[in-house]
């Protein structure tokens, strides 16, 4: 871990640690807002692509690399690849959002939008993987993946020692368990909680089931993290490191939000503000005093906004947010 953080930080922006008395005030606790929706790409997923592609052989290079994604894996891996001048092939789900299908083309990267889901698209760029022999980036299911991501957590940690608790966003797991790995590392006391969107909670109920859960079809406005099933690299860690995981459901995710934009002029993506979401919701739950709070991504689609206050209104109604 130690190594991808010294390999990223020359490349990758060291997000800001952001607090708010009025976010403090509301839920009981002194909260940091990690900023990666502030990332290159506008989302985390870039550091992990880029250390992933700084351990390919410049033979593996020449072949290009192939990956399927939700949209901001796309982007991480189109802009790392195009810094290398390497061939990257991106497929992705039809219902993608448009920023962020035309943001990886403008990267550079071949796109090729394809089933209602990423697992759809995951089995596609399977089968062009076997015809071209590119090398594939797995946006969670890769040991350097996670190594890259977990340099959130080293960073965090330089930025506020005092953190006990740190809630994370999950979709297949590759974030999860590498801010957890690195965590736990620097202080084994620290607590981990995974997010999960209700309408996509396959690693939530497999992490509680003790079994594999997965699901036949996800719904959820944070496309990010809507996965179908975990990941088998990434679910061992998370049952290992993870102390606890929620759920939320779209109206908080679209409550979370709104009110980064209005309280903190700040746009974050359905799966950026998952963990956020889940800090209100289950505010008397989660005990902490120093709490770290991953804002993955902000490329939300801004046609999607009208939808999301619709929602947000539901629960504004009745939660203090």
């Amino acid at each position: 871990m130690y190594k991808a953080w010294q390999k990223l930080k020359p490349i990758v922006h060291h997000t800001p640690l952001m607090t708010s008395v009025t976010t403090n005030e509301l839920v009981g606790k002194n909260v940091y807002f990690k900023m990666e929706n502030q990332q290159k790409t506008g989302a985390f997923k870039f550091r992990g692509a880029s250390f992933k592609l700084m351990q390919l052989s410049q033979e593996e290079l020449k072949k290009g690399v192939i990956t399927a994604s939700a949209g901001n894996h796309a982007q991480g891996v189109a802009h790392a690849a195009a810094k290398l001048g390497v061939k990257a092939t991106i497929f992705m789900a039809e219902g993608t959002p448009h920023a962020k299908v035309e943001a990886t083309r403008n990267y550079g990267a071949e796109v090729v939008l394809i089933g209602e889901s990423f697992q759809e698209a995951y089995e596609a760029s399977l089968k062009r993987k076997m015809q071209t022999g590119a090398v594939y980036v797995h946006p969670f299911d890769d040991y350097d993946i996670m190594a890259g991501q977990g340099t959130i957590a080293m960073e965090m940690l330089r930025q506020e020692d005092r953190m006990d608790t740190i809630i994370v966003p999950i979709g297949g797991g590759g974030l999860i368990s590498g801010i957890a790995v690195a965590a736990k590392y620097a202080n084994p006391n620290i607590r981990i909680i995974g997010v999960q969107a209700e309408g996509a909670a396959a690693i939530h109920d497999s992490y509680y089931s003790g079994g594999i859960t997965n699901l036949q079809s996800v719904s959820t406005i944070a496309e990010g993290i809507a996965v179908k099933q975990p990941g088998k690299h990434t679910l061992p860690i998370i049952r290992e490191l993870v102390d606890e995981i929620v759920t939320v459901s779209d109206e908080e995710i679209a409550a979370a939000i709104v009110y980064m934009l209005e309280r903190n002029k700040t746009l974050m993506e359905g799966a950026g503000a998952a963990a956020i979401a889940a800090l209100f919701s289950h505010k008397e739950k989660i005990k902490s005093r120093h709490c770290g709070v991953i804002v993955s991504g902000g490329n939300l689609d801004i046609g999607a906004l009208s939808n999301i206050q619709g929602l947000a209104k539901k629960v504004q109604e009745t939660v203090a947010i």
